[in-house]
């Protein structure tokens, strides 16, 4: 179900976007971005966290600020690339919102998907709400989910996901179907706490988010998403990126 909300909705959203050679992605997912927290009568910002793009991605980011206004564009950039868990570390230092949205700048993510996650949010009190795409009904039990799904990837790359997931699932057990994506909405406060007891930075970021929050008690919802893979530029996920996922199990298994 889409459209506005039956109830005026006071809170801020700030979405934390990371970019590293987005530059023919960025104004699309911005103005797309825009679009939504507009239509349901939301109060936004973005705050785009660019790791040095050589791209000009930067300077796209300047020219959406004159656009949509520097207090809902905001661009922190960082010396190069980081990793993603430093980017959103970074990018926490800036937000002014009441929620947090983390998500990817590349469409893998549509924000259509966010007001969902809004709703169930508000309707069980969440802590933190999570796309997955290997669910077909959200959790708690929602009425406007529709089945999740990937699009663009190949039977390989679709094996290696559930099998990355299953993994981790089987020996972690963190109560999420999804522990490798990353479209998320937190509180604040629990983005804060989790993020400090985070120890990894890279890949395996996202799954020991998630499992954090659980062993730290927080409650956690799942909307079905459509992944859909990128359309500009080339993905970051390489080999070292799946051997340091295997490590990353292990690790949160012997000290979570």
């Amino acid at each position: 179900m889409q459209g506005s909300f039956n109830s005026p909705d006071t809170h801020k959203y700030s979405v934390i976007l990371p970019t590293y050679n987005e530059r023919k992605n960025l104004p699309v997912i911005v103005w797309l971005l825009a679009k939504t927290f507009t239509e349901n009568h939301l109060s936004w910002e973005v705050i785009v966290v660019d790791d040095n793009s050589p791209d000009g991605t930067q300077e796209v980011a300047q020219q959406l600020a004159k656009v949509y206004g520097e207090d809902k564009i905001v661009l922190k950039p960082r010396a190069g690339k980081l990793g993603l868990g430093t980017a959103y570390i970074h990018g926490l230092n800036f937000v002014t919102g009441d929620f947090v949205i983390i998500m990817d700048a590349d469409f893998s993510h549509h924000p259509k998907f966010i007001p969902q996650f809004i709703r169930l949010q508000k309707a069980h009190n969440l802590d933190i709400v999570t796309g997955t795409r290997y669910r077909a009904t959200s959790t708690p039990h929602s009425s406007d989910a529709q089945p999740g799904g990937v699009h663009g990837w190949d039977f390989t790359r679709k094996l290696v996901s559930r099998g990355a997931n299953f993994l981790a699932d089987t020996v972690l057990n963190p109560g999420v179907s999804d522990l490798t994506g990353s479209f998320r909405l937190y509180r604040l406060p629990v983005l804060r706490h989790i993020i400090t007891e985070t120890v990894s930075k890279g890949y395996v970021f996202q799954m020991e988010m998630m499992v954090r929050a659980r062993a730290l008690g927080y409650s956690v919802g799942e909307v079905p998403i459509t992944f859909v893979d990128r359309i500009y530029g080339d993905s970051k996920l390489g080999s070292n990126e799946i051997v340091s996922y295997a490590k990353g199990i292990w690790v949160l298994f012997t000290t979570v």
